[in-house]
């Protein structure tokens, strides 16, 4: 499936929930409960996010030349984002996380849901995930 392709299942499974603001948050908490765990080794200084409001410690890993991402919060919403993102960019070859466009945010109406400090931090999430891929790329590379 493409970053396009999962996105696209996003958008239409948000649809459901329609303008419903409660019910759209519980699902984003619902989405972060599923969240495969993160050893606790990983949650160090090292992988906090900065930028985010809530703590978020990321990791990542390459297999088979496509990045995947390990991550975890303390908040329930923020977990909840950052699966979204796993699930968009994890499995994918550095380049296609690079180049990745992330429309899903907009289009479910993030914005509005989470306001400008979460806003924020998801946009550090995405910039953290992309160096990432930039660093897995340039070892591809070299």
């Amino acid at each position: 499936m493409t970053i396009q392709d999962t996105q696209n299942e996003i958008i239409e499974e948000f649809s459901i929930l329609g303008d419903d603001r409660e019910s759209t948050i519980f699902y984003i908490m619902e989405l972060g409960d599923k969240l495969p765990e993160m050893p606790e080794a990983d949650k160090t200084d090292e992988h906090i996010i900065k930028g985010c409001q809530s703590k978020v410690w990321l990791t990542a890993f390459e297999k088979e030349n496509k990045v995947h991402y390990l991550a975890d919060s303390n908040t329930d919403i923020t977990k909840g984002l950052i699966s979204l993102l796993i699930r968009v960019l994890s499995g994918k070859t550095p380049q296609e996380i690079i180049n990745a466009e992330l429309n899903f945010i907009d289009k479910i109406g993030m914005g509005n849901i989470i306001g400008s400090q979460r806003s924020n931090g998801l946009a550090a999430m995405i910039k953290q995930m992309k160096l990432y891929a930039i660093a897995y790329q340039a070892k591809i590379n070299a």
